[in-house]
C-alpha cells in the first residue's frame, strides 16, 4: 500500500510517501517539506503563538494536499519535540484536528529514540551487533543502545540544535564567550546519560541519523546525497574536531556556502556540531557512520510490523 509519513518537526514539516507492504523495504515515492521552525515560534512563556499555530495548520493543508496528489492511502501523522514541549500543545493539537482533520500523535523522546533505533537496527541488520545511534533534531538529541530491535537503553536530551541556538547563541556570528557556555552546557547534560549507557559494554557499531550529522559528515569528506543511499559515509571526532572552531569563526551566511549546508539549516549548524562533538567526546566515539533512515522510517516500520500482525 502507499504510506504517508507526516513528521511536524521542530524545524521542518515533512511528509514522506512510500510504497510498502510487510516484509518489503519502504520504496520512497514522494518527498514534500516545509520549514517551519516551530521551536523558534514559542513565545516568552513556551507556548505556539497565534502566528505560529496558523502557519502550522497552512502547512498540514498543504501537506494533505500532496498526500492526496500522491494516491496516499492511509497516513501516519506525528509531532515531536516543539509541539510536545509547548505549554499550549493540547490546544494547538485540538486546533489542528478541528480544522484539518489530523489527529497529531505526540512520540515522546524516548519514542522517538526507540523508532530511530528501529530504523537503523533494520538499515544496517544483524550482523552490526550491538548499535549506539545518536540522532541530532531541532529540539532534542536522542540516544539509543542494543542489541535487539527494541533497544536496552535509550534517551531523549533538550539539546537539539534549534533550542540551542535561540537559546545559547543569539547573535552572529556567535560570540566566544557563548560558545563556552554553550559547550559546557552540552556537556554536563550529555555526561548525565553516559553511566545508563556505558554499564551495557561498548557498541560494536556507532551510528547517527538526521541532517545535522549528514552536513557534519559531508563538511568532512563524505560523499555527497546524489551518489545515493547505499555508500559509506563516516564522520570522524578528529575532522569534527577541525570543523568546530572553523564554524564557530563564521557567519550563517558563510556556512551555508560550504558543500552540503542548507541555508536554512546553516544558523543551527554549530550548535549541532558542538553537541554531536560532545557525544562522541563522552561516549568515546572515534568514528560513527550514517544511516539513512531516521524517525521517519521507524515509524512506518512500526506500522508495517503491526499491519503484519493483525
Amino acid at each position: 500500500m502507499r504510506l504517508g509519513v507526516l513528521d511536524v518537526g521542530s524545524n521542518t514539516v515533512h511528509l514522506l510517501v512510500v510504497d510498502a507492504h510487510p516484509g518489503a523495504r519502504p520504496l520512497p515515492a514522494h518527498s514534500h517539506k516545509a520549514e517551519l521552525r516551530l521551536a523558534q515560534l514559542l513565545d516568552e512563556s513556551g507556548a505556539i503563538g497565534l502566528d505560529g499555530v496558523e502557519k502550522l495548520i497552512a502547512t498540514v493543508r498543504d501537506a494533505l494536499e500532496a498526500a492526496e496528489d500522491k494516491g496516499v492511502q492511509a497516513l501516519l501523522p506525528f509531532a515531536t519535540s516543539a509541539v510536545r514541549e509547548a505549554s499550549n500543545a493540547d490546544d494547538v493539537l485540538a486546533r489542528v484536528q478541528a480544522e484539518t482533520g489530523v489527529e497529531l500523535q505526540v512520540l515522546t523522546g524516548a519514542e522517538e529514540a526507540r523508532l530511530t533505533f528501529l530504523a537503523a537496527r533494520r538499515w544496517f541488520g544483524w550482523s552490526s551487533g550491538k548499535l549506539l545511534v545518536l540522532d541530532i533534531g531541532g529540539g532534542s538529541l536522542e540516544i539509543a543502545y542494543g542489541m535487539d530491535e527494541e533497544p536496552d537503553a535509550a534517551a531523549s536530551l533538550p539539546l537539539g540544535a534549534g533550542r540551542l541556538t535561540a537559546g545559547w547563541l543569539p547573535t552572529d556570528p556567535a560570540d566566544p564567550a557563548d560558545i563556552k557556555a554553550l559547550r559546557r552546557h552540552v556537556r554536563a547534560e550529555i555526561a548525565r546519560t553516559v553511566g545508563e549507557f556505558s554499564r551495557f559494554g561498548a557498541p560494536d557499531h556507532v551510528v547517527a541519523t538526521s541532517k545535522t550529522f549528514k552536513q557534519l559528515a559531508r563538511l568532512a569528506g563524505a560523499a555527497r546525497s546524489t551518489d545515493g543511499l547505499y555508500v559509506q559515509r563516516e564522520l570522524k571526532r578528529r575532522s569534527l574536531e577541525d570543523w568546530v572552531p572553523r564554524l564557530a569563526s563564521m557567519t550563517a551566511d558563510e556556512r551555508a556556502e560550504l558543500p552540503g549546508v542548507s541555508p536554512g539549516r546553516s544558523s543551527q549548524l554549530l550548535a549541532g556540531a558542538i553537541v554531536a562533538e560532545g557525544a562522541m567526546d563522552l561516549f568515546a566515539v572515534e568514528t560513527l557512520e550514517i544511516c539513512p533512515w531516521a524517525l521517519r522510517e521507524g515509524v512506518i516500520l512500526r506500522r508495517l510490523d503491526q499491519m503484519a500482525s493483525e
